[in-house]
Formats: C-alpha cells, sequence, structure tokens
C-alpha cells in the first residue's frame, strides 16, 4: 500500500493507492438514496426557496462579472489585482513551505 504526501497538506489528508478499480456507480441505488433523503426532509418549501435562490444568485453574479466585462478599463484592473494577489500567494504560501513528507 502506497501514500501519496502533498506538501503541507500531508498532515490532514493521506491518500491511499487502490488496486481495485473495478468502482461502478449503481444509478439505481443512488436515485433510491435521493428519493429517500428528499422524503426524510421535513420542510420541503424552504429547501425548494435556498435551491432557487441559490440558482438566482448563481445567474447574478453571471450578469455582474459580464456587466464587468463589457466596462473598457476594468478587466484589465482586474487582471492585474488577479496576477498580483496569486504572485503574492505563492510568495507567502508555497514558495517558502516547509515540506511535512
Amino acid at each position: 500500500m502506497r501514500f501519496l504526501c502533498f506538501g503541507f497538506m500531508s498532515a490532514l489528508f493521506r491518500v491511499k493507492a487502490s488496486e481495485d478499480a473495478s468502482s461502478s456507480i449503481d444509478t439505481d441505488e443512488l436515485f433510491n438514496d435521493l428519493k429517500e433523503k428528499w422524503d426524510a426532509v421535513e420542510n420541503k418549501p424552504t429547501v425548494k426557496i435556498y435551491g432557487a435562490g441559490g440558482a438566482v444568485a448563481i445567474w447574478l453574479s453571471s450578469v455582474v462579472i459580464s456587466a464587468i466585462n463589457k466596462v473598457p478599463l476594468l478587466p484589465n484592473l482586474m487582471e492585474l489585482v488577479g496576477v498580483g494577489y496569486s504572485g503574492w500567494f505563492v510568495y507567502r504560501y508555497l514558495l517558502f513551505e516547509v515540506r511535512f513528507c
């Protein structure tokens, strides 16, 4: 049995390599489990409202991002901010990180 180590996360997570590659998903079992979980929910209208609210939030964020993309100078500024933040993140957390394995 081999363990794969992923840097600073190695103390928290270990990945085991498996020799059995015949893991198939039974769709009938999956749908039956989902149906049982849905039947166990007591407050179905609230779950539906939260789901619809999440879908609206994703749609609204897509609209806002596409509106920002259409302003001539903002996409370049946002790209510069993203590159700067990525550089800072690499310098702060990845470049000089102590390895545990």
